[in-house]
């Protein structure tokens, strides 16, 4: 979506390399998200059309993204468009949309250098509000890096964390609906495996430029457990120095949130066990006629009950992700209707 010299190694001066590796003997952040901010207030500060302003917040993303790699951050999320931004004019929202495609179109012939280097593009949110063409761009530039491993690029484009959360609830009730799951299945981690961001872990930075002190629907429930950093700087004029401070920050706070995430697992698989436990607790005396059932064989059958949840979890989140790939395959083919 983005020139793609931003692979290219070594490009950081000598005071930056030794800097990034001062930093790497910390914990390092695998995963960051970026509220790419500041875009509209840059061009008012520099006098410019608007749409010069998303240029150059497309080309910092560029930049940033090598940073990251430098830093050994494999794995990044930015939020592009929110759904929210259809508000905006149409000339606003027409000039994004022909970027955006402008964009595609570039990394569509970077190909070889994407495969080279390993980078998966992922794009997430709900590709129908957009025009057809753009949709067919980006379902070609997720279907042909889907096999990629070493680094990851995550678009939220047409993107509310509301609606994602939403979503995902309407992919359990299709799930049961089609008899792969029951509605005893349904919990928070199922929830969590139907988001949009079911292939990646939870950030653990959360970077908002611009000065704004919000998160605007962005990843609200993937960053309960993350680190959180606001910074003022306009987007299009974000340094490498920034992007070290909101490491520093997510360093220094590094074991609080690793206790939050550890005793939030915790908590979610005593929540798990305890409705395996209520449901086996019902299924035995509607089959028991009364009788007591003794210890060994209400373990027995716990286990059972949670091999066979496992088992039905396993098919209907492989039937969702047989659903999603189908719906990028036919967008990306030669036979879709333009």
């Amino acid at each position: 979506m983005y020139r793609m010299s931003w692979i290219r190694e070594g490009e950081l001066s000598l005071l930056e390399r030794l800097s990034a590796n001062i930093l790497k003997a910390g914990p390092m952040p695998r995963h960051v998200a970026f509220i790419m901010d500041g875009n509209r207030r840059y061009a008012r500060k520099r006098h410019v059309e608007r749409k010069e302003g998303h240029t150059q917040g497309f080309d910092k993303l560029a930049e940033t993204l090598r940073w990251c790699l430098n830093l050994g951050i494999h794995e990044v999320t930015v939020y592009a468009f929110s759904i929210e931004n259809f508000k905006r004019s149409k000339e606003e929202v027409d000039g994004l949309m022909e970027l955006a495609k402008e964009k595609f179109v570039r990394l569509l012939e970077e190909q070889e250098k994407l495969e080279k280097h390993g980078v998966c593009i992922r794009v997430l949110g709900d590709l129908t509000l957009l025009p057809e063409d753009l949709q067919r761009l980006i379902a070609k530039s997720v279907v042909s890096t889907k096999a990629h491993n070493r680094c990851f690029l995550n678009v939220c484009f047409a993107y509310t964390s509301r609606y994602e959360i939403t979503n995902a609830v309407r992919e359990m009730a299709w799930g049961a609906e089609q008899g792969l799951i029951k509605s005893s299945d349904v919990s928070e981690a199922l929830l969590s495996q139907c988001l949009y961001t079911s292939s990646s872990p939870n950030p653990d930075l959360l970077i908002r430029t611009s000065g704004e002190v919000r998160l605007s629907d962005f990843l609200l429930w993937q960053t309960s457990h993350s680190c959180i950093v606001f910074q003022s700087v306009l987007w299009p004029e974000y340094s490498f120095w920034n992007l070290c401070e909101a490491v520093l920050q997510y360093q220094l706070n590094y074991r609080s949130i690793q206790k939050a995430r550890e005793l939030h697992r915790e908590a979610e698989a005593a929540q798990q066990l305890e409705s395996d436990r209520s449901c086996v607790a019902e299924l035995l005396q509607q089959g028991g006629n009364g009788k007591p059932v003794d210890a060994r064989s209400r373990h027995a059958a716990l286990l059972s009950y949670t091999a066979g949840r496992e088992e039905r979890v396993r098919r209907f989140l492989g039937a969702l992700q047989q659903k999603r790939d189908t719906f990028f395959e036919h967008l990306s083919s030669p036979t879709a209707v333009a």
